[in-house]
């Protein structure tokens, strides 16, 4: 199919040249048909790039042509010989490259610009103009682009005796952060170009990593995720880029599954809103988004807080044979497919971990009624999956439709599963001895030095149908492959127990900013997350792939923020619980929080890994860690000492 998809790329593409820049048009030959107007939903798309501050001498717009024959990257022939050799592209692979000729007199300086967008040829002649003189330009939007990062980048900032967290906590997390938040998994130049629109899970994961930096960007697309949800509850599998709130098909019309390649719901889409909202309010106070009116996907609309009644709803009204959610199309592990009446305990634990949130929603809004039905709902609820998926030291990874259960401890093979052992102690559903003994057996099965793989043994023989991991060479992606994503919820959960020693090796495990001495096994940038490292049952164990497409920064900025360096705010005020090496003496936080500045010291002279002797707020002794909002000034000094 990857194939396929190349070949047909190569014959929609050709590359232009005038004036100043190249421009690549992607299914050219549609520019006699008005622009509203498409051809099996396509039309002209075209991207430039080009010189301002000085004239072009050559240019290249083929790939083969601009690198030569027995020539690469290294020493393009376009390069070698001094000449570009003014070529375009049709139907071949499309490159840009241009050259200019500068005389400079002695102690004389120059400044040109060349300029990469995607925008229509008519837009970019426009926008090389602006740049007619680069220099004084490019300085005043270089400031302006630091301004504008800093704005977002300022509003967390630490100092801890690790310059690996730091500098990932403070930059390239955050970075990364916005980048997910930005594109979703909607681009990939690894697995499948430009797609045709957003994933729901993968897009209100991501929003999670941006909260605490740019609240009001988070909103804006929490409001767009819940107008994707479709009126049952449900969540669109992927939300087109041209969605249309109360317009749209879904999983249960056969134009949707033909239109977006999705045959059905997934069994965790909605359920991400609840720790996304929670954070959301939690962060800003704005209670009031709880009655905010937004459309369903499909029809209807309604409030915020009935959207995620729907949710739940949703999975109550789609239970396997023994009481747990079905897994439907998939849970968050799309090469584990239990089948429609499967049913994963990892949908399980999020679902026990939604209730608690909605919770805590009725409460505020005094929907009496409905709390007691939450409660009497989840207890039973918690009781089934206890039950049906705790096997003496670890939490099963859910049933198949046939009634398989998968992750048992006597299986051959997979008995080990990573996610349902820290979602147990993230959902609150696990007891505190429950959740040491199952992150113990994290620790002693499934961690390496590069971090947690996914699961063990892995598949070879033993895999039933719905196993789609066994595709793959062991120790690669879902098949015992080291995901990065799930190694921030196994931060959080270290931490969330009080086991700051490991929550911060599992950081460091992962972190790229803690690899730069191995990047001949890395083999991936220094400051940004892979999907995937491949595990140990690899010859080529601690090389990461896929860069960028993941949701790890998101889940490891949670992991960090709210467990190490446990910042936990909810609709009151803030809970500083923090979770760390017992070497660290001290570190510092300076955070804005709902219009104040805090600037947070945490003591921890007697070297433990958590816990609180006392908690001072403008030299006030607080009664525990819990500083409520009035407490808080426009500049906050807090001191915290671990004890």
């Amino acid at each position: 199919m990857l194939f396929r998809s190349l070949q047909y790329s190569l014959f929609i593409s050709r590359t232009l040249f005038e004036g100043n820049r190249i421009t690549q048009q992607i299914h050219g030959n549609l520019d006699a048909i008005p622009e509203n107007e498409n051809v099996d939903e396509k039309n002209v798309t075209e991207r430039f790039f080009g010189l301002a501050g000085a004239e072009v001498s050559s240019y290249c717009g083929d790939k083969n042509e601009f690198l030569g024959s027995y020539h690469g990257y290294g020493n393009p022939e376009g390069i070698v010989c001094g000449d570009l050799g003014d070529k375009t592209s049709y139907n071949e692979n499309s490159c840009g490259a241009l050259s200019c000729k500068i005389t400079l007199k002695a102690g004389e300086t120059r400044t040109i610009a060349f300029l990469l967008g995607m925008k229509p040829s008519s837009e970019a002649a426009e926008v090389i103009r602006c740049y007619e003189n680069p220099a004084p330009t490019v300085a005043e939007e270089l400031e302006a682009l630091k301004a504008d990062w800093n704005s977002k980048l300022d509003n967390l900032k630490v100092s801890t005796p690790s310059p690996e967290f730091d500098t990932m906590i403070n930059t390239w997390n955050a970075y990364n952060c916005f980048m997910t938040f930005i594109w979703s998994r909607a681009a990939s130049f690894i697995y499948c170009g430009l797609r045709n629109g957003y994933g729901y899970r993968d897009t209100v994961q991501d929003i999670q990593g941006i909260i605490h930096l740019a609240p009001e960007m988070a909103l804006e697309k929490i409001r767009f995720m819940l107008s994707a949800q479709v009126n049952n509850g449900g969540g669109l599998p992927l939300v087109k880029f041209t969605h249309t709130p109360g317009k749209e098909d879904t999983p249960d019309d056969a134009s949707y599954v033909q239109e977006t390649g999705h045959p059905a719901y997934r069994a965790d889409d909605a359920l991400w809103l609840f720790p996304t909202v929670y954070k959301y309010i939690s962060e800003t106070g704005n209670t009031a988004f709880l009655d905010e009116v937004i459309p369903f996907a499909n029809k209807d609309e309604a409030t915020v807080y009935e959207h995620l009644k729907r949710a739940v709803a949703f999975s109550l009204n789609h239970l396997g044979p023994h009481g747990m959610p079905a897994g439907l199309y998939a849970d968050w592990n799309d090469c584990l497919r239990l089948g429609a009446n499967g049913e994963s305990s990892f949908v399980a634990l999020q679902f026990y971990y939604a209730m608690t949130i909605l919770k805590i929603f009725a409460e505020y809004k005094k929907d009496t009624e409905y709390v007691q039905y939450l409660e009497e709902t989840q207890k039973a609820f918690g009781e089934k999956v206890q039950e049906l998926c705790w096997d003496n030291d670890r939490f099963v990874r859910g049933y198949t439709e046939s009634g398989e259960r998968i992750g048992e401890a006597a299986a051959p093979e997979a008995n080990m599963w990573l996610n349902p052992q820290s979602w147990a102690v993230i959902s609150g559903l696990a007891s505190p001895e429950q959740g040491d003994a199952a992150l113990n057996n994290v620790y002693e099965r499934l961690n390496t030095k590069y971090g947690a793989i996914l699961m063990d043994p892995p598949y070879h023989a033993h895999a039933f149908d719905g196993a789609l991991a066994v595709i793959y060479n062991q120790g690669t992606k879902e098949n015992s492959g080291i995901f990065s994503q799930s190694q921030g919820w196994l931060i959080l959960a270290e931490a969330l127990r009080g086991h700051g020693e490991r929550a911060f090796t599992y950081f460091m495990e992962n972190s790229p900013a803690a690899q730069n001495d191995c990047a001949e096994i890395r083999r991936l940038e220094p400051y940004c997350y892979g999907q995937f490292t491949e595990g140990k049952a690899s010859k080529h164990f601690g090389r990461s792939h896929v860069h960028w497409l993941t949701g790890t920064a998101s889940t490891v900025m949670v992991g960090c923020v709210e467990g190490i360096l446990g910042m936990r705010p909810d609709f009151g005020g803030l809970r500083i619980a923090p979770s760390i090496p017992a070497d660290w003496d001290q570190f510092t936080i300076e955070k804005d929080f709902r219009g104040k500045h805090l600037h947070i010291v945490v003591e921890n002279p007697e070297h433990v890994q958590s816990g609180c002797k006392a908690l001072y707020v403008n030299e006030e002794k607080m009664e525990d860690n819990y500083i409520p909002v009035e407490k808080m000034t426009d500049q906050t000094k807090v001191r915290l000492v671990m004890a």
